[in-house]
C-alpha cells in the first residue's frame, strides 16, 4: 500500500495498525515513495564489559596538578 504524506498523517495508527499485522505499507510525496513503516526490531542486547583489562587508572587521578590550578586561577603572588 502506497499513501501520499497528508493521508499518512490523518491515519497514522491505522497505518501502524496495518503494518503490525504484516501489511507493507510506504508513504511518498507527491506520489514518490519516500519512506516504508516497518516493524521496529532491536538490534540485539548491549555486551557490557567490553573494556574490561583494558583502561588503567592512575592512583592520583583526582590528585591536584598546581599547573593546571594556576591555568584556572590565577597565580597566587
Amino acid at each position: 500500500m502506497v499513501v501520499n504524506i497528508s493521508e499518512a498523517k490523518t491515519n497514522l495508527s491505522k497505518l501502524i495498525e496495518m503494518v503490525y499485522h504484516g501489511e507493507s505499507v510506504t508513504i511518498a510525496k507527491n506520489n514518490l515513495p519516500i519512506a516504508d513503516l516497518v516493524i521496529h526490531k532491536p538490534k540485539g542486547k548491549r555486551k557490557l564489559g567490553l573494556a574490561k583489562g583494558k583502561l588503567h587508572v592512575i592512583e592520583d587521578m583526582m590528585a591536584e596538578d598546581e599547573m593546571i590550578n594556576a591555568m584556572f586561577y590565577g597565580e597566587e603572588r
